[in-house]
């Protein structure tokens, strides 16, 4: 494909533009009264509504919480602050616009008929931010039958989308009933659209990097999420989910997916999200070897000074679930880019530095001339996510002597969004663009993935490490993944 083409492609793609009839005219939290809410979406929509990007929004919550309109208000009122600090006139007006026309109902969203009900008496179309735990989204679907929202209704599921592949197509089926696919968003806030970009335009705009992405040339790759923060008080969930769930399934596989892909003609939705389809379809975990997934839990420790618990001491923790809070797989691409080429996806909780980015280590030349000392290290690429940055590490002649070898890196920080995470969500689901969202397909190949890692694990074929809280890892498994 012709890179010049694809990079003009990369520098005008924009949401797709949507029509007055077709654009959100109102915004239905479903969880309004929870942590979600508040610390992410209310915070995400600010910043659109400060750029001028949701224009005529009009933004209803409701909760199973008994609050009145006012106490609603205030919620806004404390999650728009930021943005209405760096706002101009304008941009405050509009905020105060949508906070004081914004109204809050409790509702059951499980008892039948009782959420279609409230989407009739609002101005449509309408898009509904499911904001809750998936198993409550699932009833909520459920209590829901065909026909009961307008077509041009957008359904928004907060990941992880179901328990299973099973559960998964369940759920895929129910949403397919209510409203037409591309009105369903299934959104991983981890791949806003400044790191997909950066990722695809530093991918397909560059001849360096192109002719080389592949298994003649790359050793491995690694997508790693390590996180220094601990349980956090998310035992409800978390306990019943886990690393490989909570983040290998649910984010780092589509990371992987957007690193592996061939070239799509456009950066449309239908495009990308078919090659990314594509790649997912083609990848397997070989179970059949010892090192294919690995997995630990953190006892106590310290993590910058801070204490922290053993996490089966953490509240709401059953040490009997076996949980774990680390997780590492080596995926297989079976296709001819990829062949013999493992992704190794690993993420994990009270590690002792945070890290997350994609590491791209390539073969070693073929011949390095005799006479020459040192490094003679794997050229290595790191892909930093949030915020964006790129270093790429290379062999260069060293000081002092000409002959010998040092490392040089080269580093850049990627260009950013003025959004925040959840805003470049609200924003594709506001203007009808499905891009940035998971298909029904590709959530199904997610879990048919990792099934089999869970079931080993289940089964006990794979032991339960430990990892004391501010390490790097269990000391079992060596190094932590490549440094």
């Amino acid at each position: 494909m012709d890179t010049s083409s694809l990079a003009e492609s990369l520098a005008e793609h924009t949401t797709i533009p949507a029509d007055a009839d077709t654009r959100v005219r109102t915004l239905l939290i479903l969880g309004a009264s929870g942590d979600l809410t508040g610390r992410l979406l209310l915070p995400g929509l600010a910043r659109l509504i400060r750029l001028g990007r949701a224009d005529g929004l009009k933004l209803v919550g409701a909760g199973s919480d008994e609050w009145s309109d006012e106490q609603w208000q205030e919620r806004i009122d404390s999650s728009f602050a930021g943005a209405r600090e760096s706002a101009d006139d304008a941009g405050r007006a509009a905020l105060e616009d949508v906070r004081k026309g914004s109204t809050y109902t409790c509702l059951d969203v499980t008892k039948q008929g009782a959420l279609a009900t409230l989407v009739a008496g609002l101005e449509g179309p309408v898009a509904i931010y499911f904001a809750l735990p998936p198993a409550v989204s699932q009833k909520a679907c459920s209590a829901l039958s065909a026909g009961a929202l307008p077509k041009s209704t957008r359904l928004v599921m907060e990941k992880p989308f179901g328990t299973d592949q099973a559960s998964a197509h369940a759920l895929n089926t129910k949403l397919a009933a209510l409203v037409p696919e591309q009105n369903i968003h299934r959104v991983d806030h981890f791949l806003g659209k400044a790191t997909v970009f950066n990722i695809l335009g530093l991918r397909f705009a560059n001849r360096i990097l192109e002719p080389v992405w592949n298994s003649l040339h790359i050793e491995k790759v690694e997508v790693i999420f390590d996180e220094d923060l601990s349980l956090e008080n998310r035992a409800r969930y978390y306990d019943g989910a886990g690393a490989l769930r909570d983040m290998i399934q649910s984010h780092l596989l589509h990371v992987m997916a957007l690193l592996a892909l061939n070239a799509p003609s456009t950066l449309h939705e239908r495009d990308l999200r078919d090659h990314i389809g594509s790649v997912l379809r083609a990848s397997t975990v070989d179970l059949g070897n010892p090192a294919s997934s690995r997995r630990a839990r953190y006892t106590a420790g310290d993590i910058a000074g801070r204490s922290v618990p053993d996490y089966t001491a953490e509240p709401g923790v059953d040490p009997s679930k076996g949980t774990e809070t680390l997780a590492e797989v080596v995926v297989s691409i079976n296709n001819e880019r990829w062949a013999g080429v493992p992704f190794i996806l690993r993420s994990g909780k009270a590690l002792g530095a945070k890290r997350k980015e994609a590491i791209i280590t390539f073969k070693p030349v073929s011949h390095v001339p005799t006479g020459f000392t040192g490094q003679d290290a794997p050229t290595r690429l790191r892909i930093g996510f949030g915020p964006d940055t790129l270093q790429l590490e290379l062999d260069v002649n060293g000081p002092g002597d000409m002959f010998s070898l040092d490392r040089a890196v080269l580093s850049a920080n990627l260009n950013a969004t003025d959004l925040l995470p959840y805003g470049e969500v609200l924003d594709g689901v506001l203007a009808g663009d499905p891009t940035l969202s998971v298909r029904g397909d590709t959530a199904e190949d997610c879990w048919r993935i990792v099934e089999p890692v869970l079931a080993a694990w289940a089964s006990d074929e794979v032991p339960l490490e430990e990892y004391r809280a501010g390490s790097p890892g269990p000391a079992s498994w060596g190094a932590a993944p490549t440094s």
